[in-house]
C-alpha cells in the first residue's frame, strides 16, 4: 500500500509531467482551478490549485475534501502511483470506477485530451 509521502511524490511528478506536455495536454493544463485529491485507502486529501500547467499542493488533510473542489479526483494510493508511473492508463481506470473525475462540463471536455 502506498504511503502518504509516496502519493504527494506523485503529485509532485504529476505536475513535473504536465509542465513538460505540449499540445492539447499543456492547453488542459493550462486551466486555473482548485483541485482535490483524495486517496481513498488512506483517508486523505491533498488540496491545491491546478494552473499555469502545474499542479500546487497547498494542503493535506486527514479525511475526505472538506470544500468542493472546481476538479476532484479520488483514487487509491496505489492507482496514482501506477497512473503517474504509466503503468495504469487514465481512461481505463476512469472507465472501470477506479478513478473518480468530477468537475463541471466545460472543465471535462477541456480535460479530456489528458484522458
Amino acid at each position: 500500500m502506498a504511503t502518504t509521502e509516496e502519493c504527494r511524490s506523485a503529485l509532485d511528478r504529476l505536475s513535473q509531467n504536465l509542465t513538460h506536455a505540449d499540445g492539447e495536454v499543456r492547453g488542459a493544463a493550462a486551466l486555473d482551478r482548485t483541485l482535490s485529491c483524495h486517496i481513498t485507502d488512506l483517508d486523505t486529501t491533498f488540496t491545491g490549485r491546478l494552473a499555469g500547467g502545474r499542479i500546487e499542493v497547498l494542503d493535506r488533510a486527514d479525511g475526505p475534501p472538506r470544500e468542493r473542489a472546481e476538479i476532484r479526483l479520488a483514487m487509491t494510493g496505489d492507482d496514482l502511483l501506477a497512473m503517474v508511473d504509466g503503468g495504469l492508463n487514465f481512461a481505463k481506470a476512469w472507465a472501470s470506477g477506479r478513478v473518480r473525475l468530477e468537475a463541471g462540463f466545460r472543465d471535462l471536455l477541456r480535460l479530456r485530451s489528458l484522458l
